[in-house]
């Protein structure tokens, strides 16, 4: 494990890459790197066979200083440190402080990668590997860089043990009010991540975690429980008191009155059943009769009565 400080005096937990990995993400890359020069040497010297000797070294020097040097150079640039090689291996370049490499780091290591590795066949970059604490070679030294690893082992990785069932019920009964958010970001934060943690770093900082819980608490943890345990199952209390909060506030207020101020009611058709029915409608007043009284309007066989109106039609 390697203890880098960022500006923001962040530790970084990394994984420098050991001399084994590293020598088969270099072999893999002076492969392919390889196959290539010669492909396009041999592609060259049959279309330009017709040049004088010097053309043809001059040629020769000018692919040798694009491909075996230029190449690596250019695929590190490009792809933030990971090679053909490095990907297939799990390796990543980086800065002192963790960041990505730039120009400048690609070419100091490409440049002095050339002299260590193929030109001295690997051994000076094996002995300074050997040698460093971080198994750096020359080239990660005079560029300031680091080959670390980015893709852990499957059985390191270990998910989150969760808390006992018999811990809920101290975990419902301790005042978490107090905690500052501040802390239950850096505990959100620390879960999430947990498994791409070294164990030693994690066990570590679950500790520090746990024990500025605690203060702030005020009860101690329960005993016999890890704390990365105890961060989780403090997490997962919490959560379950914001969602009973928030069920609570956003339920059906208990009076009718309110509830229909606060909701609008949907239109609906008025039902039969419940509504009054309409009073029954008034017949309009007959028209006086202009002969008799109380004499009945002739009626026809066939047709409506005929009013009385003082006519008589012919026989």
């Amino acid at each position: 494990m390697s203890e880098l400080v960022t500006g923001e005096a962040v530790v970084l937990g990394l994984r420098p890459a050991r001399l084994p990995s590293r020598a088969l993400a270099v072999c893999l890359d002076l492969v392919i790197v390889w196959v290539v020069y010669l492909a396009l040497t041999l592609a060259l010297l049959v279309s330009v066979d017709s040049l004088d000797p010097a053309a043809l070294a001059a040629v020769q020097v000018g692919l040798f200083v694009l491909v075996p040097v230029g190449l690596p150079i250019a695929v590190e640039t490009l792809t933030g440190g990971r090679s053909v090689g490095k990907l297939a291996a799990g390796l990543r370049v980086v800065r002192d402080d963790g960041g990505p490499i730039r120009f400048r780091h690609a070419l100091v290591r490409g440049a002095v990668g050339v002299v260590e590795m193929q030109l001295l066949f690997g051994v000076v970059a094996c002995t300074a590997s050997l040698v460093s604490e971080r198994g750096r070679r020359l080239g990660d030294v005079f560029a300031g860089t680091l080959v670390v690893r980015v893709r852990s082992p499957r059985p390191g990785r270990t998910a989150v043990p969760p808390p006992p069932r018999w811990c809920a019920a101290e975990f419902a009964e301790l005042d978490l009010s107090r905690v500052p958010d501040a802390l239950w970001l850096a505990i959100r934060q620390f879960l999430l991540r947990a498994e791409q943690l070294d164990p030693a770093v994690r066990h570590s900082m679950a500790e520090r975690l746990a024990d500025d819980v605690i203060g702030w608490t005020g009860a101690p943890a329960p005993h016999g429980v890890p704390a990365v345990s105890y961060l989780a199952g403090i997490a997962a209390e919490r959560r379950e008191r914001e969602a009973r909060r928030s069920l609570g506030s956003s339920g059906m207020p208990s009076s009718p009155s309110s509830w229909s101020r606060s909701s609008p009611q949907p239109q609906t058709q008025p039902s039969t059943a419940t509504s009054p029915s309409p009073p029954p409608p008034v017949p309009p007043p007959s028209p006086p009769a202009s002969g008799r009284e109380g004499s009945a309007p002739d009626r026809s066989e066939d047709g409506p009565p005929t009013p009385r109106t003082g006519f008589v039609p012919p026989s």
